[in-house]
């Protein structure tokens, strides 16, 4: 689906009039009372009869029980279109709750997730105000159910409107500037080596690769062309990973962040960096169907993307950005070495191409942490 992509908070009011919004769901979480003038727009089409309903009760790693209210306040208040502000939980609410408010029942016990998804014609907007996630390009959400992680996935799920505006990244922490940073490229870099690539996506994860350390220095120093230049390249990131999925980086990196409480993105340049080498030292090990002389073409090209003349020189400049953020490695103990190795998600190890047994999954955790 071809997205229209918006840069200016004024063609938010353009977007309502267009879509004959009357009563807009808000999904939104904290950064939007940062947003001055996202919010001023807000408040003239308000001003023009539009009525805005805010939908906040959600937190990271949003819960079955959020969505299920949200689509209780879309129904009620009878909304018509759906706006979503924020980082990837945001997202991932504002996806679900399009995608259950027209299913059968209440939603309780899980009703909506044993459901087909069918799409409906919703007008739905997306602002993302971290760099990092890709979710407005995206076909999946995450929920979580019972306690047990959810993969939602439907293409009815990508917004057909996505507002990219720099000012939206202003008031980003350090900390969070710099995890979703690694988010996008670890993103742009499972995408280039996963065996699901094609050549649609790989254009995508070399693009996002050469322009998120072109807008790296800037989007540092919070710089408008920097923040502008790094909202696209997390963009062209989640495009490549809608198409071929993440791998072993993410599939290792989600019980990091759980157990340690780093940031996502943290989490997962922690695993990447110390996947890439290591998959050039295992190269005969390939299972992507291409072949393992594709695949050495493929790791070359990545470490191209990033300005170097080969993958082993590619594998270098990544250890070298993340030591340059002053990321810390957490310090692992043998119990929580344990928890790691069982918990590694099997599905998204098909994605990879190279062969991960115990043996391997054990050796890159004691590379990964400390």
């Amino acid at each position: 689906m071809e997205q229209n992509i918006l840069t200016d908070y004024i063609e938010i009011n353009d977007w309502l009039e267009e879509n004959s919004c009357q009563k807009v769901l808000l999904v939104c979480d904290d950064s939007i009372k940062y947003m001055e003038s996202f919010n001023h727009h807000l408040k003239k089409a308000e001003n023009t009869g539009v009525k805005i309903i805010s939908f906040t009760d959600f937190q990271p790693n949003p819960q079955y029980e959020h969505v299920v209210n949200g689509v209780g306040l879309f129904r009620r208040e009878r909304c018509d279109s759906i706006i979503a502000v924020g980082g990837g939980s945001a997202m991932d609410v504002a996806k679900c709750i399009k995608a259950y408010a027209n299913m059968r029942g209440s939603g309780d016990d899980g009703e909506y997730l044993k459901q087909e998804i069918t799409p409906n014609d919703i007008p739905f907007l997306a602002m993302p105000t971290t760099a990092g996630t890709g979710s407005e390009a995206t076909r999946y959400a995450v929920i979580y159910f019972e306690g047990k992680k959810q993969s939602v996935t439907s293409e009815s799920f990508i917004p057909q409107t996505v507002l990219m505006n720099p000012d939206s990244l202003k008031t980003l922490p350090m900390y969070q500037r710099k995890s979703t940073m690694m988010d996008a490229l670890c993103h742009a870099i499972e995408s280039f080596w996963s065996v699901n690539s094609t050549e649609e996506s790989r254009k995508y994860s070399r693009d996002a690769i050469k322009n998120i350390l072109a807008h790296m220095d800037g989007y540092l120093h919070n710089t408008e062309k920097g923040n502008a230049g790094m909202l696209m390249a997390a963009h062209m990131a989640g495009k490549a990973i809608n198409i071929s999925q993440t791998t072993a980086g993410h599939a290792m990196c989600y019980k990091i962040t759980s157990m340690f409480g780093c940031a996502h993105g943290h989490a997962a340049i922690l695993c990447d960096r110390i996947l890439y080498p290591w998959m050039i030292e295992n190269i005969e090990k390939c299972i992507d169907p291409r072949g393992h002389e594709y695949l050495t073409r493929t790791l070359d090209e990545i470490g191209q993307a990033m300005g170097c003349v080969n993958a082993e020189e590619g594998a270098k400049k990544l250890q070298q950005i993340f030591l340059s953020l002053g990321l810390e490695v957490p310090e692992m103990s043998d119990e929580q070495f344990c928890e790691l190795t069982v918990f590694v998600n099997p599905e998204r190890l098909k994605n990879h191409p190279i062969v991960l047994n115990d043996i391997a999954i054990k050796e890159l955790y004691h590379r990964i942490l400390r």
